[in-house]
């Protein structure tokens, strides 16, 4: 079966129109070639962005970016808390820090030059007990070394002022954090990829990464585009580069192209509660608490989101399906991926139950016992 390929600038045989969204309308035309400088494979956020700011600078290459699903963006690009962040939480001078705190700037002037919809409606991160406050503290000096703008301390009369029915000991404020729909935003990459001249392929699942066996005689393809990609289907694209992107994937995309599969990707589902809609006046901004060490995620929180609806979560707990976004849902290949790392030992206490969201947990060493800790909340 020949894969879709989306692609406005084609001249091809058109077979259908299909809106997604105002900026995803796409037209589907029959696959015209497979030779391409660089394929990107992956259509999520990162694969996305990555591909438009190839595009950009190498406008002379011809790209293509392949995508397993039928429409692009569709699992971890959309299924995350949507929140902007600033830059606070990670070692100073770290390429974490540097990208979170340049790319929360670009967010917004891409946003504004696109007519994205956004909110730059801050965070509070809250102390609640005593012994936190050091661990505030730190966190707030780790944000001033990372350059983060307008980062300040507050005490429990600036908490009032700024969630009035938040009650803590001292909070960081953090007014240039902001949430975004960054399905949306992903959406916008790949059109801005098209517009540029490159070339989409959906339902394109790749299962194969190697050099292009030699050629007959004449034919000097193999040369010029010496790695093929093949899909589960039995499709194929030559290029002279690959640039992987595969988010749940990554591990397994490495380990096809000849690559190293560490660090493997135990996947985790993150639930979440939602307030009433009469309750959405109790939060301004996003809520978080002080992380703990420990565990590597930033805990339960409250986000208001785009839509005007208000989340609390998310919670951790080990998926049995990479893509696993219900409760029950499983796949037997990746649970025995996941339980027989050697790293994923884990441990579960509480667990909140809601509107169903997948998290990834890169684990790399962090011992033969990780124990994720959530919150129950009582009604």
């Amino acid at each position: 079966m020949i894969p879709t390929l989306i692609n406005t600038f084609s001249n091809c045989s058109l077979i259908f129109m299909k809106t997604t969204s105002k900026f995803s309308k796409c037209i589907r035309v029959r696959y015209q070639h497979s030779l391409y400088d660089m394929a990107i494979i992956g259509g999520g956020i990162v694969g996305l962005a990555a591909a438009r700011e190839l595009i950009l600078r190498h406008p002379t290459l011809s790209f293509v970016l392949l995508e397993k699903e039928k429409e692009l963006a569709l699992h971890q690009s959309g299924h995350n808390s949507g929140v902007i962040h600033s830059g606070i939480y990670y070692t100073p001078g770290s390429l974490k820090a540097k990208l979170c705190v340049r790319g929360a700037t670009l967010t917004y002037e891409y946003c504004e030059k696109n007519g994205i919809p956004y909110k730059r409606c801050g965070k509070l991160i809250v102390a609640v007990e005593r012994e936190e406050i050091p661990r505030l503290k730190a966190l707030y000096e780790r944000g001033q070394s990372n350059n983060v703008r307008d980062l300040c301390i507050i005490d429990a009369k600036g908490i009032r002022e700024r969630e009035p029915y938040c009650r803590g000991l001292m909070a960081i404020d953090s007014p240039y954090t902001g949430i975004v729909d960054w399905h949306l935003v992903s959406l916008t990459y790949g059109r801005d990829f098209q517009a540029a001249g490159g070339t989409v392929i959906t339902e394109f699942e790749a299962a194969a990464i190697s050099s292009v066996p030699e050629s007959p005689a004449g034919d000097t393809s193999g040369i010029k585009f010496p790695i093929s990609v093949k899909s589960l289907k039995g499709d194929e694209v030559q290029c002279r580069y690959v640039l992987t992107c595969g988010g749940l994937y990554s591990d397994r995309l490495s380990e096809i192209s000849g690559c190293s599969p560490e660090p493997r990707i135990v996947p985790f589902r993150g639930d979440y509660l939602v307030l009433k809609p009469e309750k959405h006046y109790l939060v301004r901004g996003n809520i978080y608490p002080v992380p703990d060490p420990r565990f590597p995620f930033l805990g339960v929180h409250f986000t208001p989101r785009m839509d005007g609806s208000v989340w609390l979560g998310p919670n951790a707990l080990l998926a049995f399906k990479r893509e696993g976004y219900r409760p029950f849902d499983f796949d037997l290949w990746d649970s025995i991926d996941a339980l027989s790392y050697r790293y994923s030992h884990l441990c579960y206490l509480d667990i909140l139950t809601h509107t169903v969201k997948t998290r990834i947990a890169s684990i790399i060493h962090f011992g033969n016992m990780l124990v994720i800790q959530s919150t129950r909340i009582s009604k």
